[in-house]
């Protein structure tokens, strides 16, 4: 799970870099800006999805009777 959150944390960082230096006019690629910011964007969604999927199985064994 760990591996999960550095994958998403070092997407996050890219696209972040790739943002700047587009605006500072380094980098004049949008289209990689682009994919990069949309590569953040589906990872970070797919964590969030994993965590709401860990919640609701806790939440359903908190339910159970013993």
């Amino acid at each position: 799970m760990r591996e999960v959150f550095e994958s998403t944390n070092r997407l996050q960082e890219q696209a972040d870099n790739e943002i700047q230096a587009l605006a500072v006019g380094k980098n004049g690629d949008l289209h990689k800006t682009m994919i990069a910011m949309e590569e953040a964007d589906v990872s970070f969604q797919l964590l969030m999805q994993i965590r709401n999927k860990i919640v609701a199985a806790y939440q359903e064994i908190m339910r159970m009777q013993i």
